[in-house]
């Protein structure tokens, strides 16, 4: 039976985030209380609102150098550093977010939508105390929201000061004991198989291509399918729940959709995988697609 292919979008981001607007190749935003301009290669429509409009509103602008970093052109004064707020109902988390060389500022913000989700499921479970797994977990909005439920979380990254920035995200957050693991996420998985450990909540981001902190290469296309396989041998079939992330050009929910159907119906569960596209809306009416998703 085919399973419908939804669209999802974060509803509480407000104060935290804003896009403003989208197109040509860029996207106007607003984190906190300072607007950027940044690449987006999804964005190949024509922008809503004027260049004078975009940079009138914007603070600062990253401008390519290569492929991989660049730099910040300011336009008006803001710090190279600063704090960001998400909150929704009781759940409070503190970002702390920087100018960085390679385009990013420290959050991806549409992952609000799984940081709310994952807060809620973990506050339903009854009984002990919930284990959660972040793979490629990059600053921690997930782990932060996991552990804001009262769950027991580690937090798996290649990058070490990756790793650090979570830690600072963590106390910022008025939030402790996360477990920090710098492994590489597939070789974790392996592992925590062969122990027989389960998680009650796991989530996985993986990027489109990545080295692991011993040189281990990682390509979505060809290694998700067995690294997915592995992580359903270590979710809690009665009440574990799990979300994937894909953000990767050309990469079709459809793609996801065949992968868990294939796998979900040789174990024979009770799992419901609920598959779509993660979107953020923009203040000017553009809708900006932000990757493929899979619930379950």
């Amino acid at each position: 039976m085919q399973k419908q292919i939804d669209l999802l979008y974060p509803v509480h981001n407000s104060e935290f985030y804003e896009l403003i607007d989208c197109g040509g190749f860029e996207k106007l935003e607003r984190f906190g209380e300072f607007i950027t301009i940044r690449p987006e290669p999804q964005a190949v429509w024509d922008k809503v609102l004027s260049e004078a409009e975009w940079k009138k509103k914007a603070h600062v602008k990253f401008v390519g150098t290569s492929s991989n970093s660049g730099r910040w052109e300011k336009y008006r004064a803001m710090p190279d550093n600063w704090q960001a707020t998400y909150r929704n109902g009781d759940l409070r988390l503190t970002f702390n977010l920087a100018l960085t060389g390679f385009k990013h500022v420290g959050v991806f913000p549409e992952q609000s939508a799984n940081w709310d989700f994952i807060y809620s499921r973990l506050n339903e479970m009854k009984g002990e105390t919930p284990a959660f797994l972040n793979l490629f977990a990059y600053t921690g909005g997930a782990s932060l929201a996991a552990k804001a439920a009262g769950a027991d979380v580690t937090h798996v990254d290649s990058i070490k000061q990756v790793v650090s920035w979570s830690r600072r995200n963590m106390e910022s957050s008025n939030l402790d004991n996360i477990r920090w693991v710098v492994e590489d996420a597939v070789k974790f998985v392996k592992r925590e198989k062969k122990r027989g450990k389960q998680y009650q909540g796991i989530i996985l981001d993986p990027p489109a291509f990545g080295h692991g902190p011993n040189g281990e290469s990682w390509k979505l296309e060809k290694q998700i399918n067995e690294l997915l396989k592995d992580v359903l041998d270590i979710l809690d079939p009665k009440q574990g729940f799990m979300i994937l992330n894909t953000y990767s050009l050309g990469f079709s929910a459809l793609i996801v959709e065949n992968m868990v159907l294939a796998m979900t119906a040789a174990r024979k569960n009770n799992w419901k995988p609920q598959f779509g596209e993660l979107y953020m809306p923009a203040t000017s009416g553009i809708r900006l697609p932000l990757g493929v998703y899979c619930r379950m």
